[in-house]
């Protein structure tokens, strides 16, 4: 479960995954080895999935982007798979939504050229039988991040002091746990 101190952590690695665990602590208020605890644990728990250096597509020469659109009339595993190993052999294909609506996927494509996105339509086509394949390039990117908006959510607050204002007493899952000073100390019951 997320605390405040989780989800300002979370935050800060979302902007800058190369800060030291001594830079991150001192941000959000804790010494570097909880901090350290904390990070592993989330690691651990899986809201971290990785930490990956954001590339410019356009000094690499990717720069078309384009959200490609695929109808199908076949929705049984065999089909999915085909489709999804297909896919997996395309490295231009970065995303692939499974969506609502007239489309059944929606992939996100990134490429050099126009020539680049109508060869890898065409690996796809061949590999698996489609209704329909449409392609809608990217003229200008207006908003882009990777940051999710963890202020948004609505986790309950585990942290101590909420613990204590709910009537708590201080203890959670067998540990008692007392403000000293500024800082905390954990004692085991």
């Amino acid at each position: 479960m997320l605390d405040v101190m989780d989800r300002k952590l979370l935050a800060l690695l979302q902007r800058d995954a190369n800060l030291s665990v001594a830079e991150i602590g001192d941000r959000i208020g804790l010494s570097a080895t909880p901090c350290w605890r904390r990070l592993k644990r989330l690691e651990e728990e899986g809201y971290i999935e990785r930490r990956v250096a954001l590339v410019n597509r356009d000094k690499v020469g990717l720069p078309v982007t384009a959200f490609v659109s695929i109808r199908t009339n076949q929705h049984d595993d065999e089909w999915l798979d085909a489709f999804m190993n297909a896919a997996a052999k395309l490295p231009e294909i970065v995303e692939i939504y499974d969506v609502s609506g007239e489309t059944d996927y929606l992939m996100k494509v990134v490429v050099a050229d126009i020539e680049s996105l109508n060869r890898v339509c065409k690996t796809l086509v061949r590999a698996v039988k489609v209704a329909d394949i449409s392609s809608a390039f990217v003229l200008d990117q207006l908003k882009y991040t990777t940051e999710l908006p963890l202020e948004k959510t609505n986790l309950p607050d585990t942290s101590w002091k909420s613990r204590r204002s709910n009537g708590h007493a201080g203890k959670t899952n067998g540990t008692a746990i007392t403000a000293k000073g500024a800082g905390l100390r954990r004692n085991q019951i």
